[in-house]
């Protein structure tokens, strides 16, 4: 079987644009499994590669997102203000510095510790931005400023600290609508109800223990039929 490099043959490469990041038009010809080279046009906007994290306090069950101002979500018929994980360009940076610095500029929170989970292409159909995605644990102690972005690069952030299946609730009733974020959401969702979500920042084995304790306990009044805040 030809690799797919060996299906591909670039006859021309046009810039179209050249301002805030790059589009490009490329005319080619793809080898079909047919047997039969097509020519084909597609253009490519190239904005470098990012990176992404969800800060994620196992203790509490709660995670720390942002608010901000989209553009291009403003004018495709949303109100433009989405709640989001932090993010940011890689930046010639590597994607675990890039994103330690992005969460402390947009949260406010400084984390060392950080787990990749995965990475993934966003839009590959017309994008060529791969995301490396990462999850960091967090709580009081690792918040060392306001957060909010940086104010000479347009950014005005609303940092917002929520239970996790509360952000989950959002996912569903069309709040939350960034995909990076559901994809983060869902992931810490799925493996920290597995118990094989990685541990980042290792908090102490009594605060986890106490935190398991206290959900099994919840769990168990709730299936008895009582209301573990008091009453029935």
């Amino acid at each position: 079987m030809l690799a797919t490099k060996d299906r591909v043959r670039i006859i021309d490469t046009t810039v179209l644009s050249d301002d805030w990041y790059v589009l490009k038009k490329t005319t080619f010809d793809f080898l079909r499994s047919d047997g039969v080279w097509q020519r084909q046009s597609r253009e490519t906007y190239d904005r470098g590669n990012g990176a992404t994290l969800l800060l994620f306090n196992r203790v509490n069950q709660t995670v720390v997102l942002t608010r901000q101002f989209r553009l291009p979500a403003f004018v495709n018929g949303h109100d433009g203000m989405l709640v989001e994980a932090a993010a940011g360009l890689l930046d010639n940076a590597s994607p675990e510095e890039r994103i330690r610095a992005e969460a402390e500029e947009e949260t406010g929170y400084r984390v060392q510790d950080v787990h990749k989970v995965f990475e993934a292409y966003m839009s590959p159909g017309s994008v060529t931005e791969k995301l490396h995605f990462f999850i960091a644990d967090y709580d009081a102690s690792t918040r060392v400023g306001r957060g909010g972005g940086i104010e000479a690069e347009g950014e005005d952030l609303e940092v917002i600290e929520l239970p996790l299946s509360e952000a989950l609730a959002a996912v569903q009733r069309g709040e939350i609508v960034d995909a990076k974020t559901i994809m983060l959401l869902q992931y810490v969702a799925l493996n920290d109800q597995m118990g094989t979500l990685a541990p980042c920042q290792a908090p102490s084995v009594t605060s986890v223990n106490d935190a398991r304790r206290k959900r099994s306990l919840v769990g168990g009044e709730q299936a008895a039929g009582r209301d573990p805040r008091g009453g029935t």
